[in-house]
C-alpha cells in the first residue's frame, strides 16, 4: 500500500466513533476488582442482570469426562466463583427483586436465590418452616425471607395473563419449550410450598431485631473465610434491613414508619402502591372513619354509604378541576350504581345519568373516547339533562385561567354535544350557552349551526310518520341502505357503534334484523331482546352474532375483538350479560386452542385456560342460562388434555347427574385412569359400555320430544359431534370406543368389555359401524401412526371387502412399527389373525405367490394354504419373481415339483436356485436359519409396501 493510499485509511478510520468492545464474563474472572469498576458505570455492557445469566450459564454447563459422557457441572473453584460473582452483581442491585424478576427467567432467578442460600448457610434438607429465625445469623434469615419472598411474588405473577408469543424458528421453539417446562416444574414446587413460605414470612413480621443482606463486601468475607458459620464479621456487616419495615405490610402506616427509620438503613418502597392497598383495605371495612386525614376515596366511600348520592354528584364535579381520583375508580362507582338500578333499587337512574354526565366530561378534559353510557344518555335527551351537561361543563373548568389543553378539549366536547342532539330547540340551549360562545370562534360556531340545520332537516324528514312509502325522500332512503350495507359487512365493533347511532339517529327500528344470518343462540335471546334502549340491545345482538359467525370460520382474532367489545358494553348495565359474554369467550378460547392442536401444535393450554374450564364447569349462578355446548366442549377439552383426575374426581355430582355429556365424559375419563389394570376398569367401563349401547339403541327411537323430533336420532348426532371432539390428542380415548363394537374389528383393551350384548336385536348395528368408522377416521387424522388405530381401520375395510385397502392398512401399521421393515415387526402387531387377513386380502385379489410367502409368516406354517394357493394358475402377481423371499424348503420344493410337473422349466429353475442357497441348508444351526428368515421376511414386506403404498 502507497503512503498515500494509508493516508486515505487513517483518515476514514479516525473519523469513525469508536464503539467500545463489550466487556466478557471471563474477564472477571481473571481481575477481581473489575466488577464493581464495571457496574459504577453510567451505561455498563453487559448490564448486570445479563452479567447475572452469563455468570450463572457458565457456572451451570455440563462437563465432559474422557469417554465423552456427559457430566454434571463440576464443582471447581471456577464454578464457585462464578456463582460468587452472580450473587455480587445481585448485591450490588440490593436484592431488589423488581428489577431482578424483570430481567430474569424464573428458572435462573431460582438458580440465583438457591445459591445465596447455600453461601447464607441455610441448613440444607431442612424446611424453611422448621426453622426458627431468631436463632440464625441475620444474613442467613435475610435470606431466608428474600427467598420466600420472590416464592409468594413469583405464585401471583404466574396467575395472570401472559401474551401468547408467536412461534420462530423450529431450534428456537424446542429452546422456549424446554424453558417453559422448567418454569412449570419451579411453579409447581413453589405452590406447593406456599402455605410455609406465608408462614415464614408471618414469623419474620414477629422478630424483634434488624436483619443484614448480604453486599459486595460480605460475599469478599465469605469468600475469603470459607469456614466461616454465619457467625463472622459477615453476618452482621452486610445492608441492615430495619424490623419496621417487615411491618408494614401490615399496619400500612407509611410515612409514619418511614420516620422512624435513619438513614442508614436501604428502604425500597412504592408508597403510591402501598397506599392504594390502604385505602382498598379501608373501603372494605368500612374503617374510613377512623382516621382523621381522610383520603379523597374514603370519602366517596362516606358519601356512598350515607345515601348522600348528590354529594357524590358534587364530589365528581370538584374532581373534574383536581382530577385526583383515577377515571377506573369513577367508572367503579357508577357500575356499582348501575348494577344497584339492576336489582331493582329506585330513585337511582338519575344519579346513574349524572355520575355518567361528570364522567364524560372528565373523559373529555382528558382527551378520552367518550362512553357508550353517554353516547346513548345523547339519543334522546330532555331538556333538563342537556342543562346539567353544561352546568358540569361550566364547573369543570379552572375558574381563574383555564389552560388552552383543557379549553381546546371542552371546545371539541361541545361540537360532539352539537352533532350528537337531533331536536333544534336544544340545539339553540347549547349554542346559546356562554361557555359555547366563549370556547368556539364566531366562524366555527356558524359552520357548525350551518350543518347542524341541514343534518336536522334530513332527520326530521325521515323520522316523521309517513302515509306511504313513496313520501320517503330518497336521500335518507339510499342514505340507511348504504349504512345497513356497511353494518352487514363490518367486523370493527367501533365502527358498528358509529353506524348504529347513525342509523337510529335516522329511523327508529330493530336493526338486528338486517341481516337474517345473525343467529345468537335460542338460550340467549330473551336477556338480550328485554334490554330497554334499542341502540343498546342492536349493538349487543349484531356484536355476538357476528362473533360467533367468526369462531365458526374460525376467524378468532377478530371473534376476540369482537366479544371483548361486546363484554366492555354489557359489564356497564348487566350482570347478567357480563357472564354470558365470559362464557362465550371462554367457549371461544378453547376452540382456538383445540384448532392449533389440530394443526399440529403439540403446545399444552395455559394453566389460566385450564383453570378458567373448571371454573365454568363449577359454577353456579341463579337464573343464568347456559350454553349445553359450552359444557359440552370444556368436558372434551379437559378429555383432550388428559384431565382425567378432575373430570373423576372434583366435577360436581349435580353437574354429572344434570349433563349426559358430562356424564360421558366422565365415564371416559375413569375408564382412561383405570387402563393399566385391565381388572380394576372393568366396573367403569362396564358403565360406558352400558351408555354406548344406550346411545346406539333401535329401541329408544320411538320416544319423541316435546317437538315431535325423535329423540335418539337428536342425541346420536350430538353424541357423534361430541366423539370428534374427544377424539382430538387423546388416543386412549379414541381407542376406548373403537374397541370390539363389531365381533369382527379388532383393537386394543379388549378385555376390559363385556363379552356379550343381552340384547343384540335392540343394537343398531348401522349406528355402530358408522360411529366406529368416523370415530376411526378422526383419530388417525390426529394421529396417522398409530398402530392399533391402523389395524382397526383395516379390519373395518377387511369386513366391508374392500381388501387393496385393507392390505395397504395393514401394511402401514406394519411399517410403523418396525421403521419401514427395517425391524421385525412385533408379534403384538402382526398376530396370526391379522396374518391371516393379509392371506385372505391377497388370495381375494388373485395374488397366490404373495399367499404363499405370507404363510409362512404364521406361528405354524400353513402348508395347505400355501399348496392350494400355488397350485393356482391365474395368479395376478409376479409369482417367480417372489420365489426369493420363500425360505421355507418344503413350499419350495414343492414349488419344483409343481413346475416339472407342468413343464415349466425356466420356473422350475428358479425355484432351484432359491432351494440351492446355503443358508437355507436344512443342517444350518437354528440361528442361521432364523436369520435367513428375517433377511427374507423384511425384503418381502418391504416390496409389498411399494406394491400397495
Amino acid at each position: 500500500m502507497s503512503a498515500e493510499a494509508a493516508d486515505r485509511v487513517a483518515a476514514v478510520t479516525s473519523s469513525r466513533p469508536s464503539t467500545p468492545l463489550q466487556t466478557s464474563w471471563f474477564e472477571f474472572l481473571l481481575d477481581g476488582s473489575l466488577l464493581e469498576k464495571h457496574l459504577e458505570r453510567s451505561h455498563p455492557d453487559p448490564a448486570a442482570v445479563q452479567l447475572i445469566i452469563q455468570f450463572l450459564e457458565q457456572a451451570s454447563k455440563p462437563s465432559v469426562n474422557e469417554q465423552n459422557q456427559v457430566q454434571p457441572p463440576a464443582d471447581n473453584r471456577r464454578n464457585r466463583t462464578l456463582k460468587l460473582l452472580a450473587l455480587k452483581v445481585a448485591a450490588y442491585m440490593k436484592w431488589d427483586l423488581d428489577a431482578l424478576e424483570k430481567g430474569l427467567t424464573i428458572p435462573v432467578l431460582n438458580m440465583l436465590l438457591n445459591e445465596l442460600l447455600c453461601v447464607s448457610k441455610v441448613p440444607p434438607g431442612v424446611k424453611h418452616v422448621d426453622l426458627d429465625l431468631s436463632t440464625l445469623p441475620p444474613t442467613t434469615a435475610m435470606a431466608v425471607v428474600i427467598y420466600n419472598r420472590w416464592a409468594i411474588r413469583t405464585i401471583v405473577l404466574s396467575s395472570f395473563p401472559e401474551k401468547q408469543t408467536k412461534p420462530g424458528p423450529h431450534q428456537m421453539n424446542i429452546i422456549v419449550q424446554q424453558e417453559k417446562e422448567m418454569t412449570d416444574n419451579i411453579l409447581t414446587v413453589l405452590k406447593e410450598q406456599a402455605t410455609d413460605s406465608i408462614s415464614v414470612l408471618e414469623g419474620a413480621l414477629q422478630l424483634k431485631k434488624d436483619f443484614y443482606v448480604h453486599t459486595l463486601r460480605t460475599l469478599d468475607l465469605l469468600a475469603a473465610d470459607a469456614a466461616a458459620n454465619g457467625e463472622t464479621e459477615s453476618s452482621t456487616a452486610g445492608l441492615r434491613i430495619s424490623r419496621v419495615l417487615c411491618k408494614l405490610c401490615i399496619y400500612l402506616q407509611t410515612k409514619e414508619l418511614l420516620k422512624k427509620l435513619d438513614s442508614t438503613v436501604h428502604v425500597h418502597l412504592d408508597e403510591k402502591r402501598l397506599a392504594g392497598y390502604w385505602n382498598a383495605c379501608k373501603a372494605l371495612t368500612q374503617d374510613c372513619d377512623s382516621d382523621s386525614q381522610t383520603t379523597p376515596y374514603d370519602q366517596i366511600n362516606s358519601l356512598i354509604r350515607a345515601h348522600s348520592y348528590q354529594a357524590v354528584i358534587e364530589a365528581f364535579i370538584k374532581d373534574n378541576v383536581s382530577r385526583v381520583l383515577p377515571n377506573n375508580f369513577r367508572r367503579s362507582v357508577l357500575r356499582e350504581f348501575l348494577y344497584k338500578v339492576q336489582l331493582g333499587e329506585s330513585g337511582l337512574d338519575e344519579v346513574c345519568h349524572k355520575l355518567c354526565v361528570c364522567n364524560a366530561v372528565r373523559d373529555a378534559l382528558e382527551g378520552e373516547v367518550l362512553s357508550v353510557c353517554f353516547q346513548q344518555l345523547l339519543l334522546k335527551p330532555s331538556r333538563r339533562t342537556v342543562d346539567f351537561i353544561l352546568e358540569v361543563c361550566t364547573l369543570s373548568l379552572e375558574k381563574d385561567r383555564p389552560s388552552e389543553t383543557s379549553r381546546k378539549h371542552m371546545a371539541n366536547f361541545m361540537k360532539t354535544l352539537c352533532e350528537s342532539l337531533e331536536e333544534l330547540p336544544l340545539l339553540f340551549v347549547v349554542s346559546s350557552h356562554k361557555l359555547f360562545m366563549e370556547l368556539l370562534k364566531e366562524e366555527e360556531r356558524k359552520v357548525l349551526m350551518e350543518q347542524m340545520r341541514k343534518r336536522s332537516a334530513t332527520i326530521n324528514l325521515s323520522a316523521k310518520p309517513l302515509p306511504s312509502f313513496y313520501d320517503i325522500p330518497a336521500s335518507a332512503s339510499v342514505n340507511i341502505g348504504q349504512l345497513e350495507q356497511q353494518l352487514i359487512l363490518l367486523l370493527e365493533p367501533r365502527r358498528i357503534r358509529q353506524i348504529l347511532i347513525e342509523l337510529h339517529g335516522m329511523a327508529e327500528r330493530p336493526y338486528w334484523r338486517v341481516n337474517s344470518k345473525w343467529e345468537v343462540p335460542p338460550d340467549y335471546i330473551n336477556v338480550i331482546l328485554s334490554i330497554k334502549d334499542n341502540l343498546t340491545k342492536d349493538l349487543v345482538y349484531i356484536l355476538m352474532a357476528k362473533g360467533l359467525h367468526c369462531i365458526s370460520i374460525k376467524d378468532f382474532a377478530h371473534a376476540r375483538q369482537l366479544f371483548s367489545a361486546c363484554l366492555e358494553l354489557v359489564t356497564e348495565f348487566s350482570p347478567k350479560l357480563r357472564q354470558i359474554m365470559l362464557n362465550e369467550m371462554l367457549l371461544l378460547e378453547v376452540r382456538a386452542h383445540e384448532t392449533m392442536a389440530a394443526e399440529g401444535s403439540k403446545e399444552r393450554p395455559p394453566p389460566d385456560l385450564v383453570s378458567r374450564v373448571r371454573g365454568y364447569l363449577e359454577m353456579r349462578i341463579h337464573d343464568l342460562p347456559l350454553r349445553q355446548v359450552v359444557g359440552e366442549e370444556c368436558v372434551a377439552f379437559m378429555l383432550n388434555w388428559r384431565e382425567n383426575d378432575y373430570l373423576t374426581l372434583q366435577v360436581p355430582p349435580s353437574l354429572v347427574m344434570n349433563n349426559p355429556y358430562i356424564k360421558l365424559g366422565q365415564l371416559l375419563a375413569s375408564t382412561c385412569k383405570e387402563l393399566p389394570g385391565p381388572k380394576e376398569c372393568r366396573r367403569t367401563a362396564k358403565e360406558l359400555w352400558d351408555v354406548v349401547v344406550q346411545i346406539c339403541s333401535v329401541s329408544i327411537q320411538h320416544k319423541r320430544n316435546n317437538d315431535g323430533r325423535v329423540g335418539l336420532i337428536k342425541h346420536r348426532e350430538s353424541s357423534m359431534g361430541i366423539l370428534h371432539r374427544y377424539a382430538a390428542n387423546m388416543p386412549t380415548t379414541s381407542s376406548d370406543f373403537i374397541d370390539d363394537i363389531v365381533n369382527e374389528v379388532t383393537a386394543e383393551h379388549l378385555s376390559i368389555w363385556p363379552s356379550t350384548l343381552p340384547t343384540i336385536q335392540a343394537v343398531d348395528v348401522e349406528a355402530v359401524a358408522v360411529t366406529v368408522k368416523e370415530l376411526v377416521s378422526c383419530a388417525l387424522t390426529l394421529n396417522p401412526n398409530n398402530q392399533s388405530w391402523l389395524i382397526t381401520q383395516a379390519d373395518i375395510y377387511f369386513v366391508t371387502n374392500q381388501y387393496s385397502a385393507a392390505l395397504n392398512l395393514y401394511l402401514q401399521a406394519g411399517a410403523v412399527s418396525s421403521d419401514f421393515f427395517t425391524k421385525a415387526v412385533p408379534p403384538d402387531v402382526y398376530t396370526d389373525q391379522v396374518l391371516k387377513r393379509m392371506i385372505k386380502c391377497c388370495s381375494m385379489m388373485n395374488c397366490h405367490t404373495q399367499v404363499a410367502v405370507l404363510c409362512q409368516f404364521l406361528r405354524e406354517v400353513d402348508y395347505m394354504t400355501a399348496f392350494k394357493a400355488l397350485q393356482e394358475q391365474n395368479s395376478h402377481d409376479a409369482m417367480d419373481s417372489f420365489y426369493d423371499y420363500i425360505w421355507d424348503v418344503t413350499i419350495l420344493e414343492y414349488l419344483t415339483h409343481i413346475h416339472h410337473k407342468r413343464g415349466e422349466t425356466e420356473k422350475r429353475q428358479i425355484a432351484v436356485k432359491a432351494i440351492g442357497q446355503a443358508e437355507l441348508n436344512t443342517s444350518n444351526p437354528e440361528e442361521v436359519l432364523q436369520l435367513a428368515a428375517q433377511k427374507r421376511k423384511k425384503r418381502f414386506l418391504q416390496a409389498m409396501a411399494k406394491l400397495y403404498f
